[in-house]
């Protein structure tokens, strides 16, 4: 029996959600080992105590909330077809996301104008590790943005349309979760 052109599609969709959802968990479990080590490392004597985020963070965690609504706000659009929306939508969500960047870099400007440092002989291993878990998270940010051009670009070659919504679903979907997981990397910093 052969399958319908609808059906593939169908089945190939679920696909690559499943594989997104994979990866998506995998990267968690990552941070999740990260923040784990990080509680650990807590009861060593040479922990900072006294270290707080600059308020930079928290202006970039603002920024990357902020990104994920208008890219929700992008795949309406194209689920009506509303391809001028659509591109002001995803074009501000890459001007967030790079704002985003922007945010941390002068964050981590911050933290080093206040004396404390990432790496070599004046670094603490308080230091490093938000070094670490944010510089990883940049990666993963970067990833992001390079799948959001993408999308941006494939949305110019007009291969979106109200019937077809799978890469901005799939992009959508790893930039909300690149947003939860800064979320929660910044709330274990604030408070732990």
């Amino acid at each position: 029996m052969e399958m319908s052109l609808k059906e593939h599609n169908e089945r190939n969709a679920r696909s690559k959600k499943m594989l997104l959802w994979f990866a998506m968990i995998s990267m968690f479990m990552t941070f999740a080992g990260l923040t784990s080590a990080y509680v650990v490392s807590t009861s060593r004597p040479d922990w900072l105590k006294d270290f707080v985020l600059p308020d930079a963070f928290m202006i970039s965690t603002a920024i990357i909330i902020f990104s994920s609504f208008t890219f929700h706000l992008a795949k309406q659009a194209i689920k009506k077809n509303d391809r001028q929306a659509t591109s002001m939508w995803l074009l501000l969500t890459l001007a967030l996301g790079i704002g985003f960047v922007v945010a941390q870099f002068y964050g981590f400007g911050k933290v080093i104008e206040s004396g404390y440092y990432f790496t070599g002989p004046e670094s603490t291993v308080t230091t490093s590790f938000l070094y670490i878990v944010v510089v990883v998270h940049l990666a993963h940010l970067f990833a992001g943005l390079i799948v959001l051009l993408t999308v941006i670009y494939n949305h110019f070659k007009q291969k979106y349309s109200s019937s077809q919504t799978l890469g901005i679903e799939l992009g959508a979907m790893f930039w909300h979760f690149l947003d939860i997981l800064w979320v929660y990397l910044f709330l274990f910093f604030y408070f732990y």
